[in-house]
């Protein structure tokens, strides 16, 4: 069931990211990215997985070898959650890139590289995007 409910995930956060980079003002782009449905979507089977994972009682998040340990202790269920963690914040951030470059008046297709970069890379994305942000602010206040 692991890898079947994974594989479901998997396609649909690419289905959804390719809806909000490529088509972001079709109507339903348009309602992924002003309402977390996909986020919400992949907690339940975020949740499903912890579950049946044995849950993080025993995990230790305040040591880098605790976290090394967690890792080493994965399995199938656990990475899965683990992804899908990923996923549900990574797509979340892009959102909020989305709807805060059209607050400031940012074409979608300068953001397209920091979006394809929160979607691989997560934080790197969120630099992306800040840099580029930046650097118009600047050209702006420069003319």
């Amino acid at each position: 069931m692991t890898p079947f409910l994974f594989n479901i995930c998997n396609l649909t956060i690419l289905l959804v990211w390719s809806l909000i980079l490529f088509l972001p003002k079709w109507k339903i782009s348009e309602q992924l990215i002003s309402y977390p449905w996909v986020p919400l979507g992949i907690s339940f089977f975020y949740t499903y997985f912890i579950i049946v994972s044995g849950g993080l009682a025993e995990a230790d998040f305040s040591s880098l070898d605790g976290i090394v340990t967690l890792f080493k202790n994965t399995t199938p269920e656990s990475a899965a959650a683990g992804w899908l963690h990923y996923l549900a914040f990574d797509f979340w951030v892009g959102c909020w890139i989305i709807r805060h470059s059209r607050k400031n008046n940012i074409a979608h297709l300068a953001i397209i590289f920091p979006l394809l970069c929160t979607f691989m890379l997560g934080p790197i994305g969120v630099m992306m995007y800040s840099f580029l942000l930046f650097g118009i602010r600047q050209f702006r206040k420069a003319k």
